[in-house]
């Protein structure tokens, strides 16, 4: 429902940019100037390139964490740590109303933990090995209510369409941006109407520009629902265990990040000061520990 709804919203959205474009005239704008293009098939063709990656990669992220991280699926608990995690994931599940994603443990000297999956009701919830050494048990069941609560919130389906409306836009404004520079002013159009050079390296390098604002909104996005996620966390195993969790991430020596998209669903994203905050995945653990106090 929370796919076809944002689907249906994302519709809508499209119509309306296309009726706004018919009403200012921008096609018409273009023609003038030698630019013929249909603005509503390009923008139909971004809609579909933008967002088919995103909902490939989103239906394909269990998978990819499981081979990327390689990730341990706790099938039947091996011992008593394992049964506490899978006890404790099946105890927050149910609390948050969801159905029982699958649990893993990923080798890694980092504290760090991730959900992900398509289905709120088929995630999967894992934590590395950095985590269950340097945490206590509190400190763990806290991460664990955080990720618990990324999945109950819908975050990796909601990030990912995000994802797919920017990746949209960057492709129809870059394929604009290339169709004014070859036919304005490098004028190379042949005589079967097709595009010179001018119009690929345009595009190519109007895609990296956009690319880089579109991350950085959907970076905002990603740090919004850290927030969330950590009132979640604190209303499922309690405040003062995740200020506690937060706490040791901060005393924790390395602080890289999970790598490639995982990142943005891990517990702990990293450092970034400046220019590069705008690119962080996950607000400074200062400010969520502040968010969190402040809730009492």
């Amino acid at each position: 429902m929370r796919i076809f709804l944002f689907l249906l919203t994302n519709a809508a959205v499209l119509l309306l940019i296309s009726i706004v474009f018919h009403v200012l005239g921008l096609g018409q704008f273009l023609g003038q100037r030698g630019v013929h293009l249909n603005l509503d098939s390009l923008l139909l063709m971004s809609a579909i390139i933008g967002m088919s990656g995103s909902f490939i990669s989103l239906m394909m992220s269990k998978w990819m964490a499981k081979q990327s991280m390689g990730v341990h699926v706790i099938g039947q608990p091996a011992n008593q740590t394992e049964h506490w995690l899978v006890e404790t994931i099946r105890r927050h599940a149910q609390q948050a109303g969801i159905g029982m994603p699958e649990v893993g443990v990923f080798d890694s000297s980092e504290p760090n933990a991730f959900a992900t999956g398509m289905n709120k009701n088929a995630a999967l919830v894992a934590v590395s090995t950095g985590l269950l050494h340097h945490m206590n048990a509190d400190e763990v069941e806290a991460v664990l209510g955080h990720e618990i609560s990324h999945v109950a919130n819908g975050d990796m389906v909601t990030l990912g369409l995000i994802q797919g409306v920017v990746n949209t836009f960057v492709y129809f404004f870059a394929s604009i941006a290339g169709h004014v520079i070859d036919r304005v002013v490098f004028r190379s159009e042949d005589d079967r109407g097709g595009y010179g050079p001018a119009y690929y390296l345009t595009q190519m390098v109007a895609q990296i520009f956009l690319s880089i604002l579109a991350t950085m909104v959907v970076m905002w996005f990603s740090r919004w629902r850290e927030f969330r996620a950590d009132a979640g966390g604190a209303r499922l195993a309690g405040q003062g265990k995740m200020v506690g969790a937060l706490r040791a991430l901060q005393r924790a020596h390395d602080h890289r990040d999970l790598p490639g998209e995982f990142a943005a669903f891990g517990i702990n994203g990293g450092l970034g000061y400046g220019f590069k905050k705008l690119f962080m995945s996950h607000p400074p653990l200062e400010e969520r520990i502040a968010a969190l106090q402040s809730q009492r």
